[in-house]
């Protein structure tokens, strides 16, 4: 089979297996693709959208709006092509020198300190975070204590300590947000997350 072709047969058997379901058309691309990413069904219950999460988006992907992740894999992950298409700019800041040195000198995480550092960046950006819980509450605290305004906030850390306890936070917030509740998420669901949403921004 083509690649094309598998693709195609992957999301009939999705849907096929997703069964009924309330998403909307919008959502249920969203849906489709980070299970396709994952093999995980789970995420077809523990995904959340804000109301406007995804209008608000399109809408900051099309304007060619600051895209801002928390490591490198979303950086690799995400289609470049239709980034430029759109004038998009990708920042990530986990590996700079002063983030490194900041972040050894006050003991908090680098992609923390990475947060912190890109300040009224993260203004009508789209934010990714699918590793560190550390820089989900750093944008939370942008946004609460210094009136930071994100266009979208995709939280999808993962792990044990304090990833379930961030996307819970985030959804109590009035930012635009795409989340997956749970410990689950990872890199892998901000860049599925992520590029279906570009998918739907140049579908019109």
């Amino acid at each position: 089979m083509k690649p094309e072709e598998i693709e195609q047969e992957s999301f009939r058997i999705i849907l096929q297996e997703l069964g009924p379901h309330t998403f909307s058309a919008a959502e249920l691309a969203i849906v489709q693709r980070v299970i396709h990413a994952t093999a995980d069904f789970d995420f077809a219950r523990s995904l959340r959208f804000s109301q406007h999460a995804i209008e608000q988006g399109i809408a900051a992907l099309r304007s060619g709006c600051h895209l801002v992740s928390d490591v490198q894999m979303i950086v690799a992950g995400v289609n470049r092509l239709r980034l430029e298409r759109f004038g998009c700019t990708l920042h990530c800041l986990v590996h700079a020198p002063e983030v490194i040195d900041a972040a050894r000198q006050s003991g908090k995480t680098r992609s923390e300190v990475a947060m912190q550092q890109f300040g009224k960046l993260l203004d009508g950006a789209v934010v990714a975070i699918g590793n560190a819980p550390t820089a989900l509450f750093e944008v939370l605290r942008l946004f609460q204590e210094e009136h930071v305004q994100p266009a979208l906030v995709i939280g999808a850390p993962v792990g044990f300590v304090n990833a379930l306890e961030s996307k819970q936070a985030l959804t109590q917030t009035s930012i635009n947000f795409i989340t997956a509740l749970g410990r689950k998420g990872g890199s892998t669901v901000a860049v599925a997350i992520l590029n279906a949403l570009l998918r739907l921004a140049e579908a019109g």
